[in-house]
This record gives structure tokens, C-alpha cells and sequence, in this order.
């Protein structure tokens, strides 16, 4: 059970050897406290004591239980976990039908319902009703004696459903005893299992990672998780119950409204749906559908629309029911989220990172209170796993604000000459080649600073401060200049008039020659800042040096083969991939002529000598802690110059640990693996020995 940890609450504990306390008092005591917790945690979300505390006392009871079988009880928290896997399930007839409502898809039509019931009540004054949001789940009826669930079922065909109890007992909001002490000896509640968006999206994601079926939404989610013959397997679905009417019920037992009756199941142990609400006439209905209809996207819970009861039970008594329905309430649904339509054809955009999205173009179709012809795959994984085509019949699924998504494939509709979906080699943008590294699910265009679709990030990025550091070029200034058609390429930046950047917004003169000055300053830089600033994937700050360090030209660089990229220290596979597609596009290197044409130029790198022959090759060294005088990154940087592999983790391959103030768990393996550590000034000395030696 997940309740909150750091909450806190006193546990009895209990002793074999405490003669005042008998296996039953214990056992029911351990019962008490912890249907007392699920009720908090559930019903009131207050939940009062930590995890760890919960699972204690539920060990607890299952251990008294286990030693003293005859204490054992169907109404035990213990009986949530799941049981043995049923072979079927069986029918279950219900006494009082479980009827469908009547559907209301606009104002008027919502009128001509209250008018009917006011004709039948012959009144002319304004209708009570009970407002609740219609739950997007599935319907079911609890049937309790003297207090204890000894059936759940589904609707079915609302005169016979499936008897699901062992799984419904796994649901922690499902009260296995009912609260308090005047109950009536026969208690049917009806409400709705569903399960919460947050809890739906979880499930996916796992489903996903683990090569499992995904559900389509959370209904679809929740109908499959009740019909499992295995409740074990329902006991790790993020299921709620909320109670909404009652069925058959003692004589004696209901208050006079329906209001009031949910009030009475809330006492008893049931969660109620948060928005409930009494209005009166038709005018508080819509006012209530509206504003329930503008947070929809907002709420926790899925929900398709509202149901309105006539609130008192006499009134519903005289307006009874016709064949499949009541006459005295009715679902006033909102737009469908989810259609049908056809997928007619595939377009590709490119991201500002240079992701490309595959974009569907749909038959137009009214889907969540809007016209939709254009939906998202988000990405090739997706597409495989929906395994849609071009052609296909598809449905379309649209939650509030969300963009409209292609959530399944109509296979029984797909036509003969249906197309599979490619993505596309070249960028719809630039022509660069497109490239999905290995393990992800995103195709990029490689084109990076020439990509139009690139642009503002790449210009901010090769004007950034560890890349040329053009002082007063930030993040908005090159907003405004490239929407104001001032710069569309990196050379650009470089024929910028004084005249033109001083009329923008919050510049001026002064300003403006700044720039420029800083503009001009910029073109003088070293070699690492230089390949940083082309903002080729995965090469940083650290990649960038140890680039320049080892080719010592752009030429070399621009020339090396992955294989020997592979020889630099801290590339890969993956970046030696993105390095060398990155230099292969004949865009990106008239781009890079074109700067270096600019006047952009760096004093030349000394070659290093080969790795093997510097003083720390083949040592293995961990930074740790806070360094003072030194940054960690100048200190690997440092040492990596002298050929040593500085790693993030200590092993017996360590060779020697640097532990600077606040030094932590690395420095007690190192000291547990009896590993050699120094501090920061061992380091200094350390660097200036060896560097005298180089």
C-alpha cells in the first residue's frame, strides 16, 4: 500500500508472551488499525503513518493468521494481495437491474429533459438535481451482508454480470467491512472502477519497457485489470472505486435524497468523487457541465460527462423507469475524445534540437470539441509498435489541451495497398543526412547549424560562453534577430550593421557597437572553443579539448576516420558516429569555410606526444569531494594530459583517489579496498611533478 512516507503514528506491538492479549484480540486489533489506515489513505487521502509501519502491521496479521488458520476471514486486509488464478468466472444475477442512462449531446436537448420530469411531476418549479462527473471506467455492484463484501460484479448485460469479487477485493479503495455499527443487513453499492491517469500512464510506460501490451486508454486499461482470472495480476493495477448509488437495500435504511445517501456510503467507507454538487434548475446544470468541462484536461480522472439525478428519492420513485432506463436522470456526455478516422498520408517536421517528428495527416474528423486533421507518432519506435500504415483506419484520441495522438489501428479496416510509413534519409529541411543512434527512438537531422529549423539554437549555442562567448548576445537578442530577418546564418552575425541593431527594442547605440565590438572580439578563440561552438551531438567542453589536443588541427579533425576517433580520449563509438556525419555534409563544411573566411582564427596546438609515453598512462584515478583551488573538470583535464583514465567510480582498478572537502562514499571503498588517497594539495604536487616531467 503506498502511503506517504515521513508521516508518523504509534504501532501496538504484541509479544507471544503477553497473556492479556489472545491470538483473536490481536488479530482483530491488527484488522482494526489497518482497515482504519486504508480508509485514511483512499477514501480521506490523509494517510497517517509511513510505509514501512503499514507493511510491519500487515505482517503482522499475516503471520497470526498463518500460525492460527481458524482466525483467518474473508474480510481480512490480508485479502487484497490476490488469490489463486480462477479457470472461468460465474454468473451473477442482479436483483435490482443495473440500467443504462439516457444521453443528453446539447443544450436543448438537456432541456427537453427537465421538462419532461417537471410534466411528470406536474410542477412548475425548478428541478434539485445531483451533479457527478461520469467516470470513464467500468460499472460494478457491491453486495454486502451485515457489514461484510461478499459479492462484486459487473454490469454485464445489466440484468446478468460476471462474479469478479477475488479482484475486487485486491482494490484498496473497496472496503472489504463497512464502517460503524447500525448497518443494515443487506447494503448493494454501485459505483465505478477506473483507474487515475497518472497510474495509466505508469502501466504504459512499463508495459512498454518490457515488451507488454499497452492499453489504449485508461477504460480500456481498467476493464482488462478486472477481468483477469488471476487477481494477483489485478492487484498491481492502479485501480480506484468510486461509489455513486445503491442497488437492493434493507428496509429502513436510505435518507431522503440521493445526496444524502451518498453522504451515509462516505460514513460507511466508501470514497465519493470530489466534485459532487447540488444545483437547482437548468441553469445551475449547465453552469456546473461547463465549468467541470473547462478543468477536464485538469483532473486526476478520465471522465466523458456529467450525470444529473433528480435528487429527491420520492420524485424518483414517481418518475420511474422506462424499459433500459431511469426517467429521472440522464448523462449529459461531452465531445467524444476518442474517433475513427482515416490516415491519409505521413509529413515529417524538424524540432529545434533537430528531432524529426512524423506528423499524420488525417481525414478530418470532430474529435474533443474540435476538428482534427493532423495528429502525432511521435517517433519510429511508436509507429513499430502501432504498426499503423498509410491507408489505415485509425483511432484518434484528443484530451483537452493535448495534441491530438494516434493511439491504435483498426486492422480489420486496413486496405490492400496500404503503405508502410519510412522515415526519411535526407532532412525535410536542410537535405543533411538523418541519423537514430543506436538505443534511441529519435531519427535527427544532422545538418545542425545550417538547418533552418536549427537555427536559433545553433546560434546560441556558437555564440554561448564556452563556446566564441560573444558578450551581449543572449538568448532573446538572437530571438529578435532572426525573426527580424537580421540573421539567418551563422556569418550573419558578422555583417551586422550599427544602424539596424540599434533601432531594436532595448538597444541603442552604445549597445549596438558593443555587439559589434564583442562581435569582433569573438573571431580571436582556440581551437576546443571553436569545434564546441558547431554544436556537433554529444561533443562538449571536455570532447572538444581532448579533439583539439589530439589532431591539433580542424582539418584533421574534419578528416579522421571513426576508427581513429576512437584513439581520443573519452569518444566513443556513438560520437565518433555523430563526428564524422556531422563533417560529412557538404552544407556544414561550406558553413565552416565560410567563418573561417570571416576571420575567425586560433594560435596553433602543439602536437602531443603518443599516450603511452606520458607519465600517468595507464593510470586509473577518481575525483571526489569539493576541490578549492582547483575545478574537477581543470583537474581531469589536467590529469587526462598527463595520460591518466580519471573515472567516475572506485574499484580494485583504481589506482589513486583525490578526495577533496566532503568527500563521501567513494572515499570509504576506497579506504575499505585499501586504495592509495590524497587531498587536493597531493594533487597540486602531484600535477606540478609530473608536468615538469612532460
Amino acid at each position: 500500500m503506498p502511503l506517504l512516507s515521513g508521516a508518523s503514528s504509534e504501532s501496538i506491538e504484541y509479544s507471544e508472551n503477553t497473556p492479556e492479549h489472545t491470538p483473536e484480540q490481536r488479530t482483530e486489533t491488527l484488522r482494526q488499525q489497518l482497515n482504519d489506515h486504508n480508509y485514511r489513505y483512499y477514501v480521506e487521502d490523509a494517510p497517517s503513518i509511513p510505509d514501512v509501519e503499514y507493511d510491519r502491521l500487515m505482517r503482522q496479521l499475516q503471520a497470526l493468521e498463518a500460525e492460527y488458520p481458524e482466525l483467518q476471514s474473508p474480510d481480512s486486509p490480508s485479502q487484497r494481495v490476490g488469490a489463486a488464478p480462477l479457470s472461468a468466472f460465474t454468473q451473477v444475477a442482479h436483483r435490482i437491474p443495473m440500467l443504462s442512462l439516457d444521453n443528453a449531446f446539447d443544450d436543448d436537448e438537456f432541456a427537453r429533459f427537465n421538462q419532461r420530469v417537471k410534466e411528470r411531476l406536474n410542477t412548475d418549479g425548478d428541478i434539485e438535481y445531483a451533479c457527478e462527473p461520469k467516470l470513464d471506467g467500468i460499472a460494478l455492484s457491491l453486495r454486502y451482508e451485515s457489514g461484510l463484501l461478499v459479492q462484486a460484479a459487473t454490469r454485464g448485460d445489466g440484468q446478468t454480470g460476471e462474479d469478479i469479487t477475488q479482484n475486487v477485493k485486491t482494490i484498496g479503495s473497496v472496503p472489504l467491512r463497512l464502517k460503524g455499527t447500525n448497518l443494515p443487513s443487506v447494503l448493494e453499492v454501485r459505483g465505478e472502477v477506473y483507474m487515475p491517469k497518472a497510474g495509466f500512464e505508469s502501466l504504459n510506460q512499463t508495459a512498454k519497457e518490457t515488451d507488454d501490451k499497452v492499453f489504449v486508454n485508461p477504460r480500456n486499461a481498467a476493464a482488462g485489470s478486472l477481468r483477469q482470472l488471476d487477481s494477483r495480476i489485478t492487484a498491481k493495477r492502479p485501480l480506484e472505486f468510486c461509489a455513486y448509488s445503491v442497488g437492493e437495500v434493507s428496509e429502513g435504511f436510505l435518507p431522503e435524497r440521493h445526496s444524502e445517501v451518498l453522504a451515509v456510503l462516505s460514513e460507511v467507507g466508501f470514497r465519493l468523487n470530489p466534485e459532487l454538487k447540488v444545483v437547482t434548475g437548468v441553469q445551475g446544470c449547465l453552469d456546473y457541465y461547463r465549468d467541470l468541462g473547462e478543468r477536464r484536461s485538469q483532473l486526476a480522472f478520465e471522465i466523458d460527462g456529467i450525470v444529473f439525478k433528480t435528487n429527491r428519492l420520492d420524485f424518483q420513485q414517481r418518475l420511474g423507469f422506462v424499459s433500459r432506463a431511469p426517467r429521472w436522470a440522464i448523462a449529459y456526455k461531452f465531445p467524444a475524445q476518442e474517433e475513427m478516422t482515416q490516415l491519409n498520408g505521413v509529413e515529417f517536421q524538424v524540432g529545434r534540437t533537430g528531432a524529426i517528428t512524423p506528423v499524420a495527416r488525417l481525414k478530418p474528423v470532430y474529435v474533443g470539441g474540435v476538428t482534427v486533421s493532423n495528429a502525432t507518432l511521435h517517433n519510429a519506435d511508436e509507429i513499430a509498435r502501432l504498426g499503423v500504415k498509410v491507408g489505415d483506419t485509425v483511432i484518434v484520441r484528443r484530451a483537452g489541451d493535448v495534441i491530438p495522438q494516434v493511439v491504435s489501428v483498426v486492422l480489420d479496416k486496413r486496405p490492400s495497398d496500404a503503405i508502410d510509413i519510412t522515415f526519411p534519409s535526407t532532412c525535410p529541411v536542410c537535405g543533411s543526412e538523418t541519423e537514430r543512434a543506436e538505443g534511441e527512438a529519435i531519427v535527427r537531422c544532422s545538418g545542425g547549424l545550417v538547418c533552418a529549423a536549427q537555427r536559433k539554437e545553433g546560434i546560441k549555442h556558437f555564440a554561448s560562453r564556452k563556446a566564441l562567448d560573444v558578450d551581449g548576445l543572449g538568448d532573446k537578442l538572437v530571438e529578435i534577430l532572426v525573426d527580424k530577418g537580421l540573421v539567418n546564418r551563422l556569418t550573419d552575425l558578422f555583417h551586422l550593421e550599427l544602424e539596424s541593431i540599434a533601432a531594436l527594442e532595448r538597444m541603442g547605440p552604445k549597445s549596438a557597437q558593443n555587439l559589434l565590438d564583442a562581435l569582433e572580439k569573438s573571431k580571436s578563440t582556440t581551437l576546443p572553443r571553436f569545434i564546441y561552438s558547431l554544436g556537433i551531438r554529444e561533443v562538449g567542453e571536455v570532447t572538444a579539448k581532448q579533439l583539439a589536443k589530439h589532431f591539433c588541427t580542424i582539418k584533421a579533425i574534419i578528416n579522421a576516420t571513426e576508427e581513429a576517433l576512437l584513439a581520443v580520449p573519452d569518444v566513443g563509438p556513438i560520437v565518433a558516429h555523430h563526428i564524422v556525419t556531422f563533417f560529412r555534409q557538404p552544407h556544414n563544411l561550406e558553413m565552416l569555410e565560410a567563418l573561417l573566411a570571416e576571420g575567425i582564427h586560433w594560435p596553433d596546438v602543439e602536437p602531443q606526444p603518443p599516450v603511452e609515453t606520458l607519465p600517468l598512462a595507464g593510470k586509473v584515478l577518481v575525483l571526489t569531494g569539493t576541490l578549492i583551488e582547483l575545478s574537477r573538470t581543470d583537474a581531469k583535464v589536467a590529469l587526462e594530459a598527463l595520460g591518466a583514465k580519471v573515472t567516475g567510480s572506485v574499484s580494485k582498478k583504481t589506482d589513486l583517489v583525490v578526495a577533496g572537502e566532503a568527500a563521501g562514499s567513494k572515499l570509504a571503498k576506497a579506504e575499505q579496498l585499501g586504495i592509495e588517497v590524497t587531498d587536493e594539495a597531493g594533487l597540486k604536487a602531484l600535477l606540478a611533478e609530473y608536468q615538469d616531467q612532460a
